[in-house]
This record gives structure tokens, C-alpha cells and sequence, in this order.
């Protein structure tokens, strides 16, 4: 009997793509960078699926991958993604997945500018996938459970109501998870949500918890290269590890909150 190789794909996670002389955020990539990172990735063959095309094939009832599959996925909603990342993208023939902050949308500020309504109805008709990113971007494993279905369901209904359209996916803001917010998730309507987790996603991972690769300002093509091919860099073997040094203490002060909440419960 033939061995079935491993299912290893590639989720990519960028933010801000724009001029590195007008931020000073580590996750922005440059529009010459990007360009750099789609050219590869059309050049060696990849094939760009959208982040929920990604869970419905591993779940068994979407067809089959195909033989380099990628997936290309922006945070928030910068308004740079309209005018720098998507004509690139449309150039090379590869879809994407803007996740969009709801209360984001149309902000204008110094030096960043988010997309409006108008301009995500237009990249929704050009054929990339829009998702929820919640409304404010807050740690949704620290919040209360009533703002935690606000964040969740509200952001969700609006994008669906100002689009017309279905959205059945999330990215949770600074890849912020728990339990708890996985099953509201769920019980939202959500088809399926993306962490980030700096490694690369499974037939095994788990639908409402699965992995992203950051692509940041320091992220070179010899390490994108790395990266999109499954090897296990350094930068990613950091964030991982940072990963998991955040993740000890929001667990610690959710359990803090959690036993003063119960502690005011027994004086009243």
C-alpha cells in the first residue's frame, strides 16, 4: 500500500502592505516585498485557496486540494489592501481572505486609512473572501460574556447585512482563542476560525483554531521561501514561543477575574 504524504498547507497572514517609511509597525510588508512573495508563489506552482475553501476540503466534502495549495489571508481592513496587495494578487491569478474589523471600517486617520463599505463590496465581487475580525479587535479571551457575543455575533450581521452575502468565517484579533470563545464561535454560525500559531495548518487542526504564518516587515524571500515550503525558521520557532508566553498570563488574569467575580458574588 502507497503511503498517503502528510497534508501540510501554508496560511499566510499579512496586515498593513505599504510604503515601510509611512509605519513603524513590525507586521507591515512593502508593496515591492509583496510582490516579490506572490510572484514566488505563482512561479512555483502554488494554488491560492480561500480561508474557508481551506477547512471544507480537509473536513471531506469540498473536493480535493491541489497540488501546492497556499492560503493568503489580511487582518483589519487597511485601505492599503485595495490599493496595493489586490491588484497584485489579480495580476498573478491568486485569491485572498480579508478578515475586517467592522468598527474599522472607513477610519481615516495621519498615515493609516481603512477600507469603506464601497471598497469591500468591490473586493467582494472581485472574488476574495471577506470574514469577520470582530467589531473592536479586543482579546476576546478576556472579555466578559456578554461582550464576547457582541464582538462575535455583531460583527458578523453587520458585514452580512452591508454586503449581502454569507460570512461564515472569523480570525480571532492578536490570534486570541480559548474554549470558551471556540464554542460561542460555534453557536454564532461561524463555519470555522483562524488563530495564528506560526506553524503550518493540518488535516488534524482543529476548525475553530486553525494555525496562520505571520508575514511581517522583517520577513525576507530567502525566509518566505522557507516558510511557504514547511520549513520550520527561526522567526517562526520565536513567535511560537512568544505564543505561548502571552498565552500563560491572559490565562492567569482570566483566572484572577474570574475568582473576584466570584468573590464579590459571596459578599453581596
Amino acid at each position: 500500500m502507497t503511503a498517503v504524504a502528510p497534508v501540510r498547507v501554508p496560511v499566510l497572514m499579512y496586515h498593513e502592505v505599504t510604503d515601510l517609511a509611512t509605519t513603524s509597525s513590525p507586521l507591515a510588508v512593502s508593496p515591492e516585498a509583496f510582490a516579490d512573495q506572490v510572484a514566488y508563489l505563482h512561479d512555483a506552482g502554488f494554488t491560492a485557496l480561500t480561508a474557508g475553501t481551506l477547512p471544507a476540503i480537509l473536513a471531506g466534502g469540498a473536493g480535493r486540494l491541489p497540488e501546492r495549495p497556499v492560503v493568503v489571508t489580511f487582518d483589519d481592513g487597511y485601505g492599503d489592501f485595495y490599493a496595493n496587495a489586490m491588484p497584485l494578487l489579480k495580476q498573478y491569478g491568486l485569491t485572498a481572505t480579508v478578515f475586517q474589523t467592522t468598527g474599522w471600517v472607513g477610519l481615516e486617520g495621519t498615515e493609516k486609512r481603512m477600507l469603506n463599505w464601497r471598497e469591500l463590496a468591490e473586493v467582494a465581487d472581485a472574488g476574495i473572501e471577506i470574514g469577520a475580525h470582530t467589531c473592536k479587535h479586543p482579546q476576546l479571551d478576556q472579555l466578559p460574556d456578554d461582550l464576547l457575543h457582541e464582538e462575535l455575533y455583531a460583527s458578523k450581521s453587520l458585514l452580512e447585512d452591508k454586503l449581502g452575502m454569507a460570512v461564515p468565517g472569523l480570525a480571532y484579533p492578536f490570534g486570541y482563542s480559548s474554549r470558551k470563545v471556540r464554542q460561542v464561535a460555534r453557536d454564532g454560525g461561524y463555519a470555522y476560525a483562524y488563530a495564528v500559531g506560526n506553524a503550518m495548518t493540518t488535516s488534524s487542526a482543529d476548525r475553530f483554531a486553525l494555525p496562520r504564518m505571520t508575514v511581517q516587515r522583517g520577513t525576507t524571500i530567502d525566509s518566505f521561501r522557507s516558510m511557504v515550503n514547511g520549513q520550520d525558521t527561526l522567526t517562526l520557532r520565536r513567535d511560537r514561543a512568544l505564543s505561548r508566553a502571552f498565552y500563560v498570563v491572559r490565562r492567569a488574569k482570566s483566572t484572577a477575574r474570574a475568582a473576584q467575580s466570584a468573590a464579590r458574588g459571596l459578599s453581596r
